[in-house]
């Protein structure tokens, strides 16, 4: 055991030494050859900054754990080899399925890939996880259910894979957030994964844990005016979500009946998952819900909203993951005493509760700012003045910088549909941000113009008429 601690520790230091010098060189190419993420309505960030930090993960990660398991074997401990070996076939179709995906997201990064494209490919991924043996064979308990025949554990592993690698491509939306997470996940798995005797899992998941430190330092510290600061993108993401999916699954399979702990098999396997997890879920939901495109991105996740509350970026990336942090530890332990169906009900009623409560502050905040910028806060004013008066307000606040829009083209647009419409059509027609729209529809609201007449469960508004 000794030795696997002394090789863990080694792949992990190696991977953050190797990272730290990969990274400043990618930086260097991409501001040199202007490879950047350009900003827009929908990003967070306002300065050009490379996308392509993934490029260094999966090359660091392969090379350092081949390359401490060839030290060991010069070294004369070939033992080392025993469960590579063992698990052959599970760890060499795994990397496959890291590999294709690690090139799709280098293409999104450099060319851009159309999601229908990108689901396909993960799907054929997760096809070749399955056929290297790892598959949700039993669900301990989910659903009170328990052994999976093959027929029902194949496609479920399948949807299980693409969900993970989405959820935390879609969860990368500030600094820090995704490789703080993920992070995190891998530190889970590493220890969990020693404590069960599965030592090569647990270089792969404190390899995976190594690339993500000096990442996460230029992601989070770095100054872009310096050329210092760098995203993951698809590349990052991508790569790294189909690990998690990989050594997740293989946490299922691998817990035995008489581990020397007693939580849940399925709590230990996706516990750090539960955030990005349940964001996508609500995201998904909102979008089908409001008539959007569930595959077409938008700024309704969860660090958005936190972000229309007023919090900085760090704050904002901090509170998500110390909230994923002690929802792992509060599910495992909980999962030794209770049922895992009521664990996992508990956990939607917090997540539930939390954005509803995010929401309505949001409602509340907005409401706020519209009274401060009603000139001496007067609902009286004439329709005209009104107009005109948040109009200047928007161009001098720059809110509208994005689209052309104002007070006065939304209640002329609203009176040509008959009185009536639906928010969606106002933002498709102006091709303003909701985040902008939102704002607008609840001033002319308190200035009496407009009334919302339907809102969602969340307490933005859907339908808008004329007063």
């Amino acid at each position: 055991m000794n030795s696997w601690i002394i090789n863990c520790m080694a792949v992990f230091l190696l991977c953050i030494f190797c990272a730290g010098i990969v990274i400043p060189q990618i930086l260097l190419i991409a501001f040199r050859k202007q490879l950047m993420d350009v900003p827009d309505e929908r990003k967070i960030h306002r300065s050009l900054v490379p996308r392509l930090g993934g490029i260094a993960f999966k090359p660091v990660i392969f090379f350092s754990l081949v390359f401490i398991l060839g030290i060991n074997l010069a070294l004369g401990h070939p033992s080392i080899m025993i469960e590579p070996l063992a698990d052959a076939r599970a760890i060499l179709f795994g990397f496959c399925a890291v590999m294709v995906l690690y090139l799709v997201g280098i293409a999104d990064d450099l060319v851009g890939v159309r999601y229908r494209a990108k689901f396909v490919i993960q799907i054929l991924c997760a096809i070749m996880v399955v056929t290297g043996g790892i598959w949700i064979n039993n669900l301990n308990g989910v659903l009170w259910l328990n052994e999976l025949p093959q027929w029902v554990g194949f496609p479920l592993t399948v949807l299980v894979v693409v969900f993970i690698t989405n959820a935390i491509n879609l969860i990368d939306g500030i600094d820090g957030l995704a490789s703080g997470l993920c992070g995190i996940a891998f530190l889970f798995y590493g220890i969990i994964f020693f404590i069960l005797g599965h030592y090569f899992y647990a270089m792969i998941s404190f390899a995976t844990l190594g690339v993500l430190v000096p990442f996460f330092y230029y992601n989070v510290f770095g100054n872009a005016e310096r050329q210092q600061k760098i995203f993951m993108g698809d590349t990052g993401s991508l790569t790294i979500g189909m690990i998690l999916s990989f050594i997740s699954i293989k946490l299922v399979m691998c817990v035995p009946e008489d581990a020397p702990f007693s939580p849940n098999t399925m709590v230990l396997a996706f516990a750090p998952m539960l955030v990005p997890g349940f964001d996508v879920v609500r995201v998904y939901l909102h979008r089908i819900r409001t008539g959007h495109n569930p595959f077409l991105p938008d700024k309704n996740h969860i660090h958005h909203k936190l972000l229309a509350l007023g919090m900085h970026q760090r704050i904002a990336m901090v509170s998500i993951i110390s909230f994923s942090l002690l929802l792992i530890l509060a599910n495992v332990v909980l999962s030794v005493y209770l049922n895992v169906n009521l664990i996992l009900l508990l956990d939607a009623l917090v997540w539930t509760i939390g954005n509803i409560w995010i929401s309505r502050k949001i409602k509340n905040r907005i409401s706020m700012q519209s009274l401060d910028r009603v000139p001496g806060q007067d609902k009286t004013l004439s329709p005209a003045a009104t107009a005109v008066s948040l109009t200047n307000q928007e161009s001098e606040t720059g809110e509208t910088n994005y689209a052309a829009l104002d007070s006065k083209k939304m209640t002329d647009y609203v009176r040509s549909r008959g009185g009536e419409c639906s928010v969606q059509d106002i933002i498709e027609k102006s091709g303003a941000d909701r985040f902008r729209v939102y704002p607008m529809i609840c001033r002319l609201s308190l200035a009496g113009k407009l009334k919302v007449t339907k809102t969602d469960s969340w307490g933005s508004p859907l339908f808008v008429a004329l007063t």
